[in-house]
């Protein structure tokens, strides 16, 4: 089977009618710039030493030489094989705080935009894992079902805001009441030959939690969940910011007595949780270590082998064509444009050429 994998490289061809018409448009400039400085008689004369041949055949080269790396571009693919590709990994629950407290900017650019962005890397880190994500405050939504999709889930992640629920506040149990609806619903099921590893990983400030949450979190550690969870913030705090329409900041979220509300990471409550879980707690910083030893601490438990695919590989031919238009280019380069055997004239003295 023969196909072209980068079909969008075609649109480049359009070069090739540009080049024709720019060297034709040059060639006449020059021809006229050269009839007018040394008269249309002389200019025969001087002219005759230069090839029209030589000259279309150099720029018929140059065609030839785009139009030869532009199919390489295409890169070209001949013959097939097929691949059985097997993912194998632990289903992954993101659980993340989208409360008005986690757009405090103690940490910055702020505590959700951290938590985006150090999940988003999460994901880098652990390839091959079923990951879904769970927005909660003082209620949940499943934003992703379980996907082996990375790139979903980061546009999910980067969605996040505190709009994603209908309302605020920090209420843990309902983000793993929704985590194991979501594992039920859309992961491997289980059964006594199979058994699937399952983690929940909160991400949160822990702030004005609802209680209930250690007793759900023993629950579902029984059932075989794993509970993980990282603290985004810092415990001196920070303020809430509000802003307009366009982002600008308008001031500070205040208090029913007008004074501004300052934000603090309760991390004794997720610490909890997760002990309760029987996974880990971090203390969440940018760009630290935490990530990673997360990452240890979950590529320790057992994997699962997920749905194996088979996958098409072709043969790249590209390399071939990018050579031949390379030599046409060294030919064009090295093709000069005078007559072959071509003499001077010097008064009355016919000499060779320099």
């Amino acid at each position: 089977m023969f196909r072209f994998e980068n079909v969008a490289a075609f649109n480049y061809l359009w070069l090739i009618p540009i080049i024709i018409v720019v060297g034709y448009f040059f060639d006449r400039r020059s021809k006229k710039r050269m009839t007018e400085a040394i008269g249309s008689r002389l200019y025969p004369f001087l002219a005759s030493s230069v090839s029209n041949k030589k000259r279309k055949l150099k720029t018929f080269l140059q065609v030839l030489t785009v139009f030869l790396f532009v199919l390489a571009l295409a890169r070209p693919q001949m013959g097939e094989s097929q691949q059985e590709v097997k993912s194998e990994g632990v289903e992954i629950i993101f659980a993340v705080d989208v409360s008005e407290s986690m757009m405090a900017e103690d940490v910055k650019p702020s505590r959700l935009a951290q938590a985006k962005s150090e999940l988003s890397r999460l994901m880098d880190l652990m390839p091959g894992n079923k990951v879904g994500v769970v927005a909660f405050a003082g209620s949940a939504a499943l934003l992703s079902p379980l996907t082996n999709d990375p790139g979903a889930i980061k546009m999910y992640l980067e969605s996040l805001e505190p709009s994603s629920v209908s309302s605020q506040g920090t209420n843990f149990t309902e983000a793993l009441n929704v985590a194991k609806d979501a594992f039920n619903r859309g992961g491997v099921t289980t059964d006594d030959t199979v058994k699937v590893t399952r983690v929940i990983l909160i991400a949160s400030d822990g702030e004005d939690h609802e209680p209930g949450a250690l007793e759900e979190a023993k629950k579902m550690a029984s059932e075989g969940v794993r509970i993980f969870s990282l603290a985004y913030g810092t415990e001196k705090g920070g303020a809430i910011p509000v802003r307009d329409g366009m982002g600008f900041l308008k001031g500070y979220k205040k208090d029913r007595q007008g004074q501004t509300i300052l934000t603090t990471v309760k991390g004794d409550a997720l610490r909890s949780i997760a002990e309760a879980g029987k996974g880990s707690f971090y203390f969440a910083t940018f760009g630290g270590d935490q990530t990673k030893l997360l990452v240890e601490d979950i590529t320790k438990l057992e994997k699962t082998q997920f749905d194996a695919t088979m996958a098409t590989q072709y043969e790249e031919r590209f390399q071939t064509v990018l050579l031949l238009g390379i030599l046409v280019a060294l030919i064009e380069l090295f093709l000069g444009e005078r007559r072959q055997g071509f003499r001077f004239w010097k008064g009355r003295f016919e000499v060779p050429p320099a």
